[in-house]
């Protein structure tokens, strides 16, 4: 995602580069992934008629997105099977939710930013046939050992929905991006919920290993699917070197004003967000309510009500800036997380509300920051979305450990209110940068405050600022569902 971005971001717009001026790029079409393995023929890319992003597609990447970030949570609700069936004590099986995650987490930072440098339909497919593989293995095992090194190649291998996600803003088309991607964070969050439904159930019912040979069954569709499904799309960075992409990461932290404050309000939203789900269970299993671990767990059909509402406003969310949506979101969290601070702990309908809620706005602040994120540079993409996810994750990090903390020595209602100023901060962060602030601006309001996207706008293309890309050479990008050339697209090395 290198410039140009969107005039979302900045309101010095300038007209495309015409694609006659835009010099050809050469060996954009394969007809083999892997050089051995067929791309069925509508899937080849083909600059002369681009990809329709159409309903299908997007719900598909929606899916794929489900059951593959299952994956990181099948474990949680077993370790009590996996203590027995191994002969540990608890202590030692609760490793394996962290590997799992640090496995996650170093996926994050190692391999989504290939997105920008591989092919990502080939990508994909590798990520999944090894998943799946590993799965295998987690059926079988009978050395705990194996297990836990496993459990943390599965983690480091589940890292595709944060592949598809920018692959999906290069398809869909500028005035469809908020929509698109509202699908597929649906997904990703009910992966989280659903997988953890699902391995209670199953392994209440037969056993854990049970639960694994769901998932490889699973992942096998997701692989069948991938391949008849999936689009090939070029590289639109072949000179960019492994070492290049976190040299780049880097530079978008320090030069780029608007991806430090999108990291640090994901970052402060993400602890608030786990830090809800954490010290749930704590607030519902004690005074006043005492519920059991069954009706606790209900909650979370609560919280996935919230997430599958949010798709049927992506359109709505297309047409609104996504600073002002960002706004909106952050300031209606805030509310809920009142509402949980003054009544939590007194009155259960105050906690299905802010259940509710805190769900929804956080899916719609996600998708708001994400397309902000996106519209910085059409050529890095997975780079900075690998900066948005490591923001998330090391808010994870941050809402687990201060929020039981916290609750534990305080109870709920000052962890509550610690996270309400959580929010307060958020609210600070954003309004540091107006809606169409120039992006070399760390403050500032220029470019005015409106509202409503702009049509005309949306389809159009800013010119980059990075001096240290002036005078290379663009390249052509078929980004438009009609077909429109957009050139000046930049390289970030």
């Amino acid at each position: 995602m290198t410039s140009p971005a969107e005039t979302i971001v900045n309101s010095a717009a300038t007209q495309p580069t015409p694609s006659s001026l835009v010099p050809a790029q050469t060996n954009l079409t394969y007809s083999k992934d892997f050089r051995c393995l067929p791309i069925p023929r509508r899937l080849r890319y083909d600059p002369d008629k681009p990809f329709h992003f159409g309903m299908l597609l997007n719900v598909s990447f929606g899916i794929c997105s489900t059951l593959v970030v299952a994956n990181l949570y099948y474990c949680q609700p077993i370790i009590i099977q996996l203590s027995a069936s191994f002969h540990v004590t608890y202590d030692e099986v609760a490793r394996i939710p962290t590997l799992v995650q640090a496995g996650f987490g170093i996926g994050l930072l190692f391999i989504t930013p290939l997105g920008d440098m591989l092919r990502r339909r080939q990508l994909i497919l590798l990520l999944v046939v090894l998943s799946t593989t590993l799965t295998i293995g987690l059926a079988i095992t009978n050395s705990l050992l194996v297990f836990e090194i496993i459990s943390f190649l599965i983690g480091l291998t589940s890292v595709t929905p944060q592949i598809l996600l920018p692959l999906a803003a290069d398809l869909a088309p500028p005035a469809r991006r908020g929509s698109a991607i509202s699908v597929i964070v649906s997904g990703f969050l009910l992966g989280i919920l659903i997988a953890r439904v699902l391995s209670g159930i199953v392994a209440n019912f037969t056993s854990w290993r049970i639960v694994y040979c769901m998932s490889i069954g699973v992942q096998s569709i997701v692989l069948g699917g991938a391949y008849m499904l999936l689009p090939d799309y070029p590289v639109k960075n072949r000179d960019l070197s492994y070492l290049g992409i976190f040299r780049s990461m880097a530079k978008y932290i320090v030069t780029e004003p608007l991806v430090s404050q999108i990291m640090l309000i994901n970052w402060a939203a993400s602890a608030c967000y786990t830090n809800w789900w954490v010290t749930l269970t704590f607030l519902l299993g004690g005074p006043p309510y005492y519920y059991s671990t069954m009706i606790i767990g209900l909650f979370g059909l609560i919280g996935m009500l919230g997430v599958i509402t949010v798709p049927f406003f992506g359109r709505l969310l297309d047409r609104i800036v996504p600073w002002w949506s960002a706004i909106v979101s952050t300031l209606l969290l805030l509310v809920f997380q009142a509402v949980q601070t003054g009544a939590g702990g007194i009155n259960i309908a105050a906690v299905i509300i802010s259940c509710f809620g805190l769900d929804m706005f956080r899916q719609t602040q996600s998708i708001s920051l994400s397309t902000l994120m996106f519209s910085i540079s059409e050529t890095a993409r997975s780079r900075l979305n690998a900066l948005l996810i490591i923001s998330v994750f090391l808010g994870q990090i941050t809402g687990t450990s201060v929020g039981s903390d916290v609750f534990v020595g305080y109870g709920w209602r000052a962890d509550s209110a610690l996270f309400m100023v959580m929010y307060v901060f958020q609210l600070a962060v954003l309004i540091l940068r107006g809606p169409h602030c120039p992006r070399n601006r760390w403050f500032g309001y220029e470019g005015g405050l409106e509202f409503w996207m702009i049509p005309s706008k949306q389809s159009q293309l800013i010119a980059s600022d990075d001096s240290e890309n002036a005078g290379r050479g663009h390249l052509a990008v078929v980004c438009s569902e009609k077909g429109d050339a957009r050139g000046g697209a930049e390289e970030l090395r």
